[in-house]
């Protein structure tokens, strides 16, 4: 839970700022937010919203192309990330998966 005291970076929860996509296609956290004290809360926060459903889809993607998953799996999953992100459009209301 967020202190709504407490002083947070300006880039928190910012999916775009915390864990951008890099030249290689894939995702990665940038070194200066290495040694922030708020990564893992900020991260999972950024994940917690719409864009980590796009995230997760990359990722089916990924798994799809690379033959670790089938037609039938990627369809089901992209299925119930679609519910979800119908379920909670904007990125004020949270969702667990």
């Amino acid at each position: 839970m967020i202190d709504t005291d407490e002083k947070l970076p300006y880039c928190f929860g910012n999916l775009e700022e915390v864990f951008p996509l890099g030249e290689d296609g894939l995702r990665h956290t940038p070194e200066s937010c290495m040694v922030c004290l708020y990564k893992t809360r900020c991260l999972r926060s950024a994940m917690e919203g719409v864009e980590g459903l796009s995230v997760r889809e990359e990722k089916l993607e990924r798994a799809y192309e690379a033959g670790m998953i089938g037609f039938l799996d990627r369809w089901s999953r992209k299925k119930a990330l679609h519910k979800k992100r119908k379920k909670r459009p904007n990125r004020e209301t949270p969702w667990k998966l």
